[in-house]
């Protein structure tokens, strides 16, 4: 049966201005990991997303035929509406941006993670640690956390995110940031250790100019919203869901 994925849910951020915008082939996921975000609140209508192509014609005596090529590609004008939250941080964000002249960096969030998974464990002592999961199916990335009856060794805190690193077929190291050192383990253990990974839903990164920042009236019965158009003007950088 399809799977139908709800925009509600969704969540969209808004960081920093930036000086210039990555070539197209040169922006990736990377590019935003050190990005601060702050949540524009209050978001009522998404605006549509990703890239289309102009399209070239000419046309031709001697054939009577018109001839179609691609040209350029947009990534697209978001048209988003928001109710007027006027003590959001995320909101007093955008109005300031549409003031400048500058590209900001974007993220969007979607509520689509897949199901956590959970399993008893055993860790090493090691350097690094090896944690023993059999046929876990995890790949390099996936955020997990562990709990336990007892104590943990030492370089790993019960309810703590982690990333996983080297994973083999029924074992795998983590470490605290994705694609980081993996965590060497030290002291004792004791309990029943267990992981629990922490599923991410879809991501969405992108640069734009924010246009607008009007509010919108109506009827009596109309609620104000806050009318932020993003002019988005990179390639947009899908993350998949991992969990």
């Amino acid at each position: 049966m399809p799977q139908l994925y709800p925009v509600a849910g969704s969540k969209i951020y808004i960081g920093s201005a930036v000086n210039s915008v990555p070539d197209d082939a040169d922006v990736d996921a990377t590019d935003f990991a050190s990005t601060v975000f702050t949540e524009v609140k209050g978001w009522q209508t998404m605006g549509a997303i990703g890239d289309a192509a102009t399209l070239i014609s000419e046309d031709i005596i001697s054939q009577g035929r018109t001839l179609k090529a691609k040209g350029t590609r947009n990534a697209g004008s978001m048209q988003n509406n928001f109710i007027i939250l006027p003590d959001d941080p995320g909101q007093i964000a955008l109005i300031a941006a549409e003031a400048t002249d500058y590209n900001y960096p974007f993220r969007l969030t979607f509520d689509d993670a897949p199901p956590a998974k959970s399993s008893p464990v055993t860790m090493t002592i090691a350097a690094p640690g090896a944690i023993s999961w059999n046929a876990h199916g995890l790949a390099a990335g996936t955020p997990i956390k562990f709990s336990t009856t007892g104590a943990l060794p030492t370089g790993l805190v019960a309810g703590t995110t982690y990333y996983v690193v080297s994973p083999a077929a029924n074992e795998f190291s983590v470490a605290a940031t994705p694609g980081g050192a993996p965590i060497t383990t030290t002291g004792t253990q004791s309990g029943v250790h267990t992981a629990t990974t922490a599923p991410v839903g879809t991501i969405k990164y992108f640069y734009g100019i924010v246009m607008t920042a009007q509010e919108q009236g109506g009827g009596a019965n109309t609620a104000r919203l806050l009318q932020g158009n993003v002019e988005i003007n990179s390639p947009v950088i899908t993350v998949s869901p991992i969990g």
